[in-house]
């Protein structure tokens, strides 16, 4: 099936810069549970909706190495097979002898490969320049349950969940999910919340509400062709969220879901720091 990616063209907003190609919150409050659904592979990378992040992404790999990107020599043929077949799906060819690192310039996703062992998945390489407040220095080799421990029922339970899924992912099955939270600012390359958590203290609800960005996490998993390891992305996507709430349809639907998500994962995603501006935006006609 065709991912429609929560587009909402044509919800009468067409007339901004851009029309945010996910709006998650359509389809209820956020959660943990990974609501996968299957896409074909015409629309596992294409079309790249945020390929105007790509040169700071390339500035990043350049100037800050160490932070965003690791591939250890052990994982080095998983992570080139997945490489590759992230070129191929966006119709490139490898013209380095690093497809990994090759495939991370050139699409916007975030790539991130977890291996098995003995059944245990652990996140063994990875292009990680849009982090949703996560570091990959710190999380670089962990296995699933330390990958979600601080996410509220992350471990045992959502890492037990994901391990299934994992294990029984058909070679040709492509699984997508959406996450989505509001941040100020746009800024992509994210590793901690603290700055922007700072900043809202300082600042009054009016103005941390005009600079209130919608940000989504698109992930997709698919099994690497020869292997059993599982090859994660992440696009990130932001945007303004003063234009999108100027649709009153739309409004109401954010304050709906907004409202109704779970008060443990909103402490987790750091809202109760975004409500003044939230509620400030809400109470506009």
């Amino acid at each position: 099936a065709k991912s429609d990616g929560l587009c909402i063209l044509g919800a009468g907003i067409s007339s901004l810069e851009r029309t945010p190609p996910y709006l998650p919150f359509l389809e209820g409050p956020a959660r943990v549970a990974p609501q996968l659904k299957p896409i074909t592979q015409a629309y596992w990378l294409l079309p790249d909706t945020e390929k105007n992040w790509l040169p700071e992404k390339c500035r990043l790999l350049e100037t800050q190495r160490d932070k965003v990107f690791n591939c250890s020599p052990a994982f080095r043929r998983e992570a080139d097979e997945a490489g590759r077949m992230v070129l191929s799906a966006i119709g490139a060819t490898p013209s380095t002898d690093f497809p990994f690192l090759e495939a991370s310039t050139l699409v916007s996703d975030d790539l991130c490969l977890l291996t098995e062992k003995d059944g245990v998945y652990r996140l063994r390489a990875a292009c990680l320049c849009a982090p949703t407040f996560w570091s990959l220095q710190d999380m670089l080799d962990r296995p699933l349950g330390g990958l979600h421990e601080a996410v509220p029922g992350g471990d045992p339970e959502l890492a037990s969940r994901i391990s299934r899924i994992f294990h029984g992912l058909q070679r040709d099955t492509i699984l997508e999910r959406f996450n989505w939270t509001v941040q100020l600012d746009g800024e992509r390359y994210t590793p901690s919340s603290q700055p922007m958590k700072e900043e809202l203290a300082t600042i009054s609800p009016e103005e941390a509400a005009q600079r209130l960005h919608l940000r989504v996490e698109r992930q997709t998993i698919r099994k690497v062709t020869n292997g059993s390891s599982v090859l994660f992305t992440i696009r990130i996507s932001t945007d303004p969220l003063k234009h999108i709430l100027a649709n009153h349809d739309l409004r109401l639907t954010f304050a709906r879901n907004w409202a109704a998500t779970d008060k443990a994962l909103a402490e987790y995603k750091g809202w109760p720091h975004y409500q003044p501006a939230v509620d400030w935006f809400l109470q506009q006609n």
